[in-house]
């Protein structure tokens, strides 16, 4: 073809562009190659975008839209670049000022109704996807379960993901669109209404009331209750629901830290600090010893996920949050320091004059020992809120008191408080380095709880003046030391106090059984002569009287042995120590026609007589032989307790209530 015919189809072709409609807004002549990219965005945008309108009430992302939603986003892209190639003069564009601004205004129009349709999809797909896109579920469990029903749970489990994963994605998408082209501000404003607003639903949901109820006006059980609540939900809510949005804010807003923080902490921010804020209004409750158990709770529920609340709430817009958890984790330390000290102060102040019938286990021994066997579960929150309080005895401490070589001392002549004038100092009491801890923090812990310990040994060492006879001051020690050794034994106090300590304390439980026994029936057994073949019938008569006298005396005296393992050792041992003597002394006065007058009782009668004291409602220790092993941490209280140690009285598996 020759250069004229070459110039004459270009001719041809510039005749058939004139012939378009004269409305364009870039004059034909003076077009450029950007001109035409960016006018051609402009009208491809139009076609999609005026196909989901307003009035369509599907969604870009449904199955029916979803061949448009790439096209959709695209093309919203598009004019925004539009928009910003005809805003100002460029050397890629001819167009006069009055056709950019045509271009310009034509470009908005659509740009705004593209950002009004991903409004609307914004908000549709965090309606329909609000649970999967957070791990959070509210489903029922069941209590038995197939293989078919776990297999088909697994298949419901991967498609949620998948669902999630997918929503997560096309939210990124639309997030990623609207910021692009300068509607972040609508963008963002829907994400944190609809996700704030899931997030309070779903801590309802998982049970705990949003209202802000004061702690200070709750009665005891609806505080319980409250606490309860509170202790289920605040794991769930840090480690899965406010991890979850973290995730999700960190995908969807992936291109913009400081959105992605902003929309996190106002989401989450406000919920986390009423959340954390809740043990610290516990704690300006009103005090009482068994209060403590729940204070401690919720100390180890916030320090247990301080990790969690210093990882997730890092940015300097959520350090309320990061301050609040610590105000709770002081004030809680500050009043559980006060509530030990209080309850110290109670069992130092306890003084009843009243003597339990027969020497059975004091109240306050059951009280204070079920107190600390709670409170052993707690060794590492106790080691952290003592941390900076060292301990200091504020007597100092006798060693007769926990030394092993002093079991043979009598102990009705023991002070009722720790004090005496033969004292060494605290820290080289033989007791202080009997408990075995592998860590300095267990360690520290003992140091408090033996001292606990001390204080209650002292005040039943008083408590052992009150009974007339001696030998049920005895047996009144022996009971309670042995009920202390056996609540050690059952449960964690065993690793802070350790096996030797323990093992002292039952060589002194056992030496007090055998004064006891030796003071109770001593008397019996001398009535019983040790040579009676050289004895008269008249000198036999009136021995065997002397006998039947001490004999009746010390089975009228009541004594209780608490603990069956213990009762049954001091039959035997009373037992051995009569009966052998006595049946021969029986024989012999038999054989010699010593008068039935004075031979009122077999061998038999004898064993029966001794082994009823221990036997029956005073012996059998029917009331309070029962025992709890260990603890019962996190449970509810079913017994009850008084306002303090001085009056309490527990069942041993019950856990002491609010007052």
């Amino acid at each position: 073809m020759t250069r004229r015919g070459i110039r004459g189809l270009f001719s041809s072709k510039q005749r058939q562009h004139d012939r378009r409609p004269a409305d364009r807004s870039v004059s034909p002549s003076r077009r450029t190659f950007s001109d035409t990219i960016m006018e051609e965005n402009i009208v491809s945008a139009e076609e999609i975008i005026g196909r989901w309108g307003s009035e369509v009430a599907g969604s870009l992302f449904s199955a029916a839209g979803r061949p448009d939603s790439a096209r959709f986003l695209h093309a919203a892209s598009d004019l925004h670049r539009s928009m910003i190639f005809f805003s100002a003069p460029s050397e890629e564009s001819t167009a006069s000022r009055e056709e950019r601004s045509a271009a310009l205004f034509r470009a908005h129009d659509l740009l705004a109704a593209a950002m009004r349709r991903l409004e609307r999809e914004m908000h549709l797909l965090l309606s329909a996807h609000h649970f999967v896109l957070n791990p959070v579920r509210f489903r029922p469990q069941y209590a038995s379960s197939s293989d078919a029903s776990d297999v088909e749970d697994g298949a419901d489990a991967i498609s949620e993901l998948d669902a999630g994963d997918e929503a997560m994605r096309d939210l990124g998408a639309v997030a990623q669109t609207m910021i692009s082209a300068g509607y972040g501000k609508e963008c963002v404003n829907i994400y944190k209404m609809m996700r704030k607003s899931f997030v309070e639903e779903s801590i309802y949901r998982l049970g705990f009331d949003r209202t802000k109820a004061h702690v200070q006006k709750l009665d005891s059980t609806a505080l319980e209750s409250k606490i309860r609540s509170w202790l289920a939900v605040f794991p769930v809510v840090f480690k899965t629901l406010f991890s979850g949005e973290r995730f999700l804010c960190d995908h969807v807003f992936a291109g913009s830290d400081p959105i992605r923080e902003s929309c996190f902490a106002d989401i989450t921010a406000d919920i986390a600090a009423r959340l954390l804020a809740f043990p610290e209004s516990v704690a300006r409750s009103k005090r009482s010893p068994e209060k403590l158990f729940r204070l401690l709770d919720l100390y180890d529920a916030v320090a247990e996920h301080w990790p969690e609340i210093e990882t997730l709430f890092a940015f300097e817009s959520t350090s309320p949050v990061r301050s609040q958890a610590v105000t709770s984790l002081l004030r809680l330390a500050e009043v559980t320091r006060s509530t030990l000290a209080d309850f110290e102060a109670a069992v130092q102040r306890e003084a009843s004059r009243s003597a339990v019938p027969g020497g059975d286990v004091h109240p306050l021994t059951r009280y204070v020992m079920n107190y600390l066997v709670f409170l052993a579960d707690y060794e590492t929150a106790l080691a952290d809120i003592f941390a900076d309080f060292p301990f200091q005895a504020p007597y100092p401490l006798p060693e007769s008191l926990f030394d092993s070589a002093a079991v043979a001392t009598p102990p009705v002549s023991t002070p009722s408080s720790p004090t005496s004038s033969t004292v060494t100092s605290f820290e080289g009491s033989p007791w202080r380095s009997s408990p075995s801890s592998a860590s300095a923090v267990a360690g520290s812990v003992s140091v408090r709880i033996a001292w606990f310990v001390l204080v209650l040994l002292c005040k039943l060492d008083g408590k052992a003046e009150l009974y007339r006879e001696v030998s049920i001051s005895y047996l009144f020690l022996a009971n309670n030391l042995h009920y202390i050794v056996r609540k050690v034994k059952e449960s964690r106090l065993r690793i802070l106090l350790g096996d030797e300590w323990a093992a002292r304390q039952a060589a002194k439980a056992r030496h007090y059984v055998g004064s006891y026994r030796r003071l109770a029936w001593a008397k019996v057994a001398e009535a019983v002569p040790t040579e009676p073949e050289d004895m008269t019938s008249e000198k036999a008569a009136g021995r065997m009287r002397r006998f039947n006298n001490e004999l009746e005396a010390a089975c009228k005296a009541q004594a209780v042995v608490t603990d069956g393992g213990m009762r049954e050792q001091v039959r035997a041992s009373v037992d051995n120590m009569i009966i052998p003597a006595y049946r021969l002394f029986y024989e012999l006065c038999m054989a010699a026609t010593v008068s039935s007058a004075a031979v009122r009782f077999s061998p038999e009668d004898v064993r029966n007589m001794i082994d009823g004291v221990f036997a029956g409602k005073n012996g059998g220790g029917s009331t309070h032989g029962s025992s709890g092993s260990g603890s019962s941490r996190g449970s509810s209280a079913s017994g009850s307790a008084h306002g303090s140690a001085t009056t309490g009285s527990l069942g041993e598996s019950n856990r002491p209530e609010y007052n």
